[in-house]
């Protein structure tokens, strides 16, 4: 079963398209990292399917539904940012106590025990809090929610390395425990890499690459060696990316579909073929250009 269905979706503001003609199903219980980054469109297409936004054109549906102001999508479906609003009136305690109230799977002795874990004052007030302890608060509130639809964007902003590494072992024990689908959106692809099953990349608010976690880690390799012989070896081959590494030496990604006589032809020029780690494909593949910030230093 797909819980989130969207063809040819557009989102348009004036003249400006955030989101184009984008078209993607998101598999039931699968967690799927949306990559891509700042400004990509990732927060847009996120309120989007959560039915916060009404998207311009072309079809978007969550279970089996159109999201906007839908009642079905918003008591299965939790959105969890760096912009949630809680009451100023209640204490934090408070609001852990009245959240059972909006969800119907919500687990109170989860969000308790997080609550201490993560050295939360019962009394603060939610507006008084840094923002790492309001991510650290609101991602407590999206696990032990347990909606069908958990929606993460950037939900580690401003929180330290080991609260970060503690809050992605707790979604990864959580979801075994209960799974459910969940996106969680991310410009930081190996801080996230090892909680995927699929991933999908966006560039400039259109889909880049929909696949599994498996299948990017074999998407490119790199070959590196004297810049002549990287560049007669790739003269026919198009180019992910493309730069210098030192004093006639150059560093050049393609995708994974050479033949064996085409990296056995590399391996004669004396090239080093290497693998190419899924977060450098993916800031490749989202690049401006294929060279990177090198070109704004390479004058010739």
């Amino acid at each position: 079963m797909n819980v989130v269905v969207c063809n040819n979706l557009t989102k348009q503001y004036g003249r400006s398209k955030v989101i184009h003609s984008m078209s993607f199903q998101l598999a039931e219980n699968k967690i799927t990292g949306l990559i891509g980054r700042n400004g990509a469109g990732k927060t847009t297409l996120l309120k989007i399917i959560a039915g916060y936004l009404h998207h311009s054109s072309g079809d978007v549906q969550v279970f089996s539904e159109n999201p906007f102001n839908n009642l079905k999508v918003s008591a299965n479906t939790i959105f969890i940012d760096n912009e949630m609003s809680f009451s100023q009136g209640l204490t934090l305690k408070e609001l852990l106590e009245t959240a059972g109230s909006f969800y119907q799977n919500w687990d109170h002795d989860l969000a308790l025990r997080l609550f201490d874990y993560f050295s939360l004052d019962p009394k603060q007030f939610h507006g008084n809090l840094s923002k790492g302890m309001q991510s650290t608060f609101n991602s407590i509130i999206g696990l032990a929610a347990r909606c069908p639809l958990t929606i993460m964007d950037e939900p580690t902003s401003g929180m330290d390395s080991g609260t970060r590494k503690d809050f992605y072992r707790a979604l990864l024990k959580e979801y075994i425990a209960h799974p459910r689908t969940i996106i969680l959106s991310s410009h930081l692809l190996d801080e996230v890499e090892d909680l995927l099953e699929d991933v999908l990349l966006i560039k400039s608010g259109e889909k880049c690459l929909h696949l599994s976690i498996d299948s990017l880690r074999d998407y490119a390799i790199g070959v590196r060696g004297k810049t002549e012989k990287v560049q007669e070896w790739i003269d026919r081959i198009e180019t992910i990316h493309l730069q210098d590494i030192g004093a006639n030496l150059s560093y050049a990604v393609v995708k994974n579909d050479r033949s064996i006589k085409e990296l056995e032809d590399a391996r004669q020029l004396g090239l080093e073929i290497t693998s190419v780690s899924a977060e450098d494909i993916c800031s490749y593949l989202t690049s401006k250009t294929k060279g990177g910030i090198d070109h704004v230093f390479n004058r010739g």
